[in-house]
């Protein structure tokens, strides 16, 4: 039986006297893949930074394996086993694909503030670096800067980074946006692939990405979960279709 490994209760973020975000309740399973979808301006990249720490919320529970981390800084909830990437690429554009995979694994092995340690001499580390490497299709790309990459490379290249650190939790935040319909393809099996065995959270707005993944769809309007269930489900859904496309298309054209 799949226990929960993220849940919010009634989790609400107020900007002055604006409230963006308005009763949440959320539970993700473990090993689940969820996708968060909504109209511009209704709230969903707010709920992404509430989970990972960049906001406080106002009022409500936000809890990882149990453990409450809302109001936790960034760095200590990815250290309980959370990862984001975010929707403008970030990357170290100047490091090679190698150095930045690197980077992102010290931590999780242990290695941490060891300043005594010589990095091109931790085969772990580089063995652990070139697997992500591999798994991301970018090998061949070992030794290019970052910033010479295209961009669906460095799309790649940033969600390599979100899970080389064996984060349990993966937070992606609209990991195909600006990407052709081919690369958007091959974003999907690259997130199908390197997911395997986590769970993942995703903010997207293309519809054919969001089907091809999701167990369930978590629809957000106006800062409420107005349904949240198989993609089936969701499609049919007269009131999502309604607040989503505006009643012009329904979701199942749109997938």
């Amino acid at each position: 039986m799949s226990t929960t490994i993220l849940e919010l209760k009634d989790v609400r973020k107020q900007f002055g006297s604006a409230e963006i975000i308005r009763g949440v309740n959320l539970s993700v399973r473990t090993g689940e893949r969820i996708a968060i979808i909504g109209p511009n301006g209704a709230g969903k990249s707010t709920l992404f930074n509430l989970i990972s720490g960049r906001f406080a919320p106002s009022s409500g529970e936000i809890t990882l394996n149990g453990r409450p981390i809302a109001g936790l800084a960034p760095s200590q909830i990815n250290r309980l086993g959370l990862s984001r990437s975010f929707q403008i690429t970030n990357i170290f554009h100047r490091l090679s694909v190698f150095e930045n995979l690197r980077c992102s694994v010290l931590w999780s092995l242990g290695y941490r503030y060891s300043f005594w340690h010589k990095l091109s001499g931790l085969k772990d580390v580089r063995e652990l670096a070139e697997q992500v490497m591999e798994a991301i299709g970018l090998s061949w790309r070992r030794d290019t800067p970052a910033g010479l990459l295209t961009y669906a490379e460095q799309r790649a290249l940033e969600i390599g980074i979100t899970v080389a650190g064996g984060a349990e939790l993966i937070l992606l935040d609209e990991p195909t946006a600006g990407m052709s319909r081919s690369e958007s393809d091959r974003a999907v099996e690259l997130i199908r692939h390197v997911t395997q065995g986590k769970t993942l959270l995703m903010v997207e707005h293309d519809m054919s990405v969001v089907f091809g993944v999701a167990d369930r769809i978590a629809v957000v309007v106006y800062g409420e979960v107005i349904a949240f269930d198989t993609p089936a489900s969701v499609r049919d859904n007269p009131r999502v279709q309604e607040a989503y496309l505006g009643g012009h298309a329904s979701v199942k054209e749109a997938s």
